[in-house]
């Protein structure tokens, strides 16, 4: 009867509608899904202030102010989407921003501020910056990307004091039609994918790796070897299945 199906023309010829509409779906759904961009943030501590009567003072200070920390951060903005985008303005803020510097990564350009904020704090010749362009210089940051294709990673590095004793958190905004921006914690990494992505979609491929040991290995020493050196492993597989899909995404993504 399932024979008689697959040769039955009207059923291949609805079957094949049907599968072309399906398809259609699928690539509106993908071409119109809103561009997701994630960040990432690292923290470096340069510098702590101490006051020791005994063995000396230590003093980091920024315009002739004591800072207590000073820290290097390095924030990642990634476009994972299967689309490019322009023009998206992003803010960074939530520490004492001192100095900065930015640059889109693989290219040698680096970005600027946004017109509007440029015109904040432009001082003019002979001049000194008001107490707001300085407040507003240490709470924020305003960049205009002009162009940030698929997999392109922007980066920006900031030299900067927490508010607090602890570390600092800066977090990056970005308030535009289409686009999604998600914070995801900074991990070690294996052949430039996280670690624990790496560890699960190993482990993923080791559970189909297991069904075939049991089914063609029988000796079974050697299925333990095999299933023990795999195990040790099992990141590298793990990814290098993600990097093959996301160079999948971004070949059928154009």
């Amino acid at each position: 009867m399932i024979e008689g199906l697959f040769d039955n023309k009207y059923f291949i010829g609805i079957g094949s509608a049907l599968g072309s509409i399906l398809l259609t779906i699928l690539t509106q759904h993908v071409l119109n899904r809103r561009i997701r961009l994630r960040y990432f943030v690292l923290h470096n501590r340069v510098g702590v202030s101490t006051d020791d009567t005994i063995f000396g003072s230590v003093k980091v200070t920024w315009n002739g102010n004591m800072i207590a920390n000073l820290f290097l951060s390095t924030v990642e903005l990634v476009n994972e989407s299967m689309r490019d985008y322009e023009n998206i303005v992003v803010r960074a803020s939530d520490t004492i921003l001192l100095t900065e510097r930015t640059e889109i990564v693989d290219t040698t350009h680096f970005l600027k501020w946004t017109d509007e904020f440029a015109t904040q704090l432009q001082v003019a010749p002979g001049q000194q910056a008001t107490e707001a362009q300085i407040d507003l210089y240490g709470r924020q940051r305003n960049y205009l990307i002009p162009t940030m294709n698929r997999g392109q990673v922007v980066r920006f590095t900031f030299l900067n004091a927490a508010k607090s004793q602890n570390q600092p958190s800066i977090w990056l905004d970005v308030i535009q039609k289409g686009i999604k921006l998600e914070f995801r914690v900074a991990h070690n990494q294996t052949l430039g994918v996280a670690q624990p992505t790496a560890a699960l979609v190993g482990s993923i491929i080791g559970l189909f790796i297991v069904g075939v040991i049991v089914c063609f290995v029988h000796t079974i020493w050697l299925a333990a070897i095999v299933s023990f050196v795999y195990g040790l492993f099992a990141q590298i597989p793990g990814a290098l299945a993600v990097k093959a899909w996301r160079w999948l995404q971004h070949f059928f993504g154009g």
